[in-house]
């Protein structure tokens, strides 16, 4: 088990970064993050643009660790930026893809399925600032399944892998 803290969680009802970046963001409402997200296995984050989305069935929760956010570039950048879901601080996310880990931020323990990386798109250099997207290459996070209904509060957390992530490739 590792102690973790839950900083920021983010459910948004809207696809903000749609169509080209240097059109900027949709409009939305000005703070998506909230203080409690419940997740529904396979399905997401309740009222999140993803939930229940086919075509986001392995991918509907994104994991993110605050250590790797671009802070050199942007000090006030959090999920609003960034458009991940879950920011955690104390685990290195980015090294567990592959794996299956359980997060209980005391309402009972969240398995996720940690899927494939989230890879930073040119949007980066638009919400957090210039240079983003190559800051944020191989640390913008994981793209996850949820296995289990639950609740998913700001907050101390406790996480622990209960499978092992998948050995990296070497490119």
């Amino acid at each position: 088990m590792i102690d973790v803290e839950v900083v920021q969680l983010l459910v948004s009802p809207a696809h903000r970064l749609a169509g080209r970046p240097s059109e900027g963001p949709a409009p939305g409402p000005d703070d998506e993050r909230v203080q409690r997200a419940e997740v529904r296995a396979g399905l997401g984050l309740v009222g999140d643009r993803f939930f229940a989305q086919a075509a986001h069935r392995d991918a509907s929760v994104t994991v993110m660790s605050v250590e790797n956010l671009p802070t050199d570039i942007e000090p006030a950048v959090d999920l609003r930026h960034t458009r991940r879901n879950v920011l955690l601080r104390g685990v290195d996310v980015d090294a567990l893809v592959g794996a299956t880990v359980s997060l209980d931020c005391g309402e009972g323990p969240v398995r996720f399925s940690l899927n494939r990386p989230a890879r930073p798109c040119a949007w980066m250099n638009v919400t957090v600032g210039p240079g983003a997207q190559k800051a944020l290459r191989d640390k913008g996070g994981v793209r996850c399944t949820p296995l289990d209904d639950g609740v998913l509060l700001v907050g101390p957390a406790r996480l622990e892998v209960l499978s092992e992530p998948a050995p990296r490739s070497r490119a």
